[in-house]
């Protein structure tokens, strides 16, 4: 189900790197309202997870689910998955207001934790996990997939990381969407329970930011919401923007919206531009506009010219294999529990402070 069109249910193929043998670590699904669980659960699969069980107060759902996942059996509710010593990480993309009360529950039972994005829409839900996660010492992963499932957000981590471009010192993000072709459920249209379009799918951006900046926190300069076009719909917010510097002092400025036209050869343009003091990068993340309907492009300039990258099947998408060991190991390595939590705070601020438009 890569489904270049249609991003809601847009689910990477990856290669298979287990880093688990076969049985070693099973995984629940509890909540599957956004298509996001099936790249979700095909990350966990090919890092060598066992799908064992789903479930969903909605039976076709669950069937969709199990047509892609056959492994998994239907539990009957979520106490089943929860009561169920032999699993390990229960994933969930339920609605996006409902994710945090699964989350407690799943800590709670003594489980780790794999939200989709955003993990919460509201502050208070942020502190009570941050405090369950102190209490009980699980984790609560979050599935940043414009970073964590992009082979081009990989490898551009990569060439940050090995001076490529000399020091970051700036960041733009582009996180453009498509609203149409398929019909999107009530939720969808309702703020109280998708969040806010900075705090859904600016969330993104937020966390790219923290990562390529390498920084652990920033301050809110200023944000913007609006419904621009879409007044059929009230709720919605159709375009966000926000500035930020990080900690480090590296400003940013991230821009979303959901007016991707459908003369795109897929669901949105979402890019990157990482200036550093020896070079910039651009990343080309899901197609490179008019000249090849491909994902996964880096542009890297620097003093030695001009350079373009295809990676696409080239590096995988390390971040499930780590998180399991994470899991296994009761370490940090995947990603930090308090990285997670920041990026969405500050979408979180950036809606909540926004000026309405």
């Amino acid at each position: 189900m890569d489904n270049r069109e249609n991003g809601m249910n847009y689910a990477p193929e990856g290669k298979s790197r287990p880093v688990v043998r076969p049985g070693e670590f099973k995984v629940g699904v509890i909540g599957l309202d956004h298509g996001h669980i099936f790249g979700m659960t095909k990350g966990l699969r090919e890092a060598g997870a066992d799908i064992v069980a789903a479930y969903d107060p909605d039976p076709a759902k669950v069937e969709a689910f199990r047509k892609e996942f056959p492994e998994a059996r239907a539990a009957a509710g979520e106490e089943e998955i929860l009561s169920d010593p032999s699993i390990a990480l229960v994933s969930c993309a339920s609605i996006a207001s409902d994710r945090a009360a699964v989350g407690m529950k799943v800590l709670a039972a003594g489980k780790d934790f794999f939200s989709d994005k955003p993990p919460f829409v509201r502050q208070e839900q942020v502190d009570a996990a941050r405090e369950m996660v102190r209490k009980t010492g699980r984790r609560w992963f979050v599935y940043y997939s414009e970073r964590l499932h992009v082979e081009a957000a990989v490898y551009a981590e990569r060439l940050i990381n090995e001076g490529a471009i000399g020091d970051v010192v700036e960041i733009r993000g582009w996180g453009p969407h498509r609203i149409g072709l398929f019909p999107r459920p009530d939720w969808f249209y309702v703020k109280e329970q998708y969040g806010g379009i900075l705090t859904d799918i600016g969330s993104h951006q937020l966390e790219q930011m923290l990562t390529y900046a390498h920084a652990k926190d920033a301050r809110l300069i200023s944000s913007r919401v609006g419904n621009l076009h879409h007044h059929d719909h009230p709720g919605l917010e159709d375009f966000g923007d926000a500035t930020f510097v990080t900690d480090n002092g590296i400003p940013c400025y991230v821009n979303v919206d959901w007016f991707t036209p459908l003369g795109l050869g897929t669901w949105g343009d979402g890019r990157i531009i990482v200036i550093g003091s020896k070079g910039y990068l651009e990343l080309r993340k899901y197609i490179d506009v008019a000249a090849e309907n491909t994902p996964d492009h880096v542009i890297l300039v620097d003093d030695k010219g001009e350079h373009h990258f295809r990676v696409h099947g080239q590096v995988g998408y390390p971040y499930f294999g780590a998180m399991i060991l994470d899991c296994i190991n009761r370490t940090e390595h995947a990603i930090s529990q308090e990285h997670i939590f920041r990026a969405i705070e500050l979408a979180i601020e950036a809606e909540t402070k926004a000026i309405r438009i």
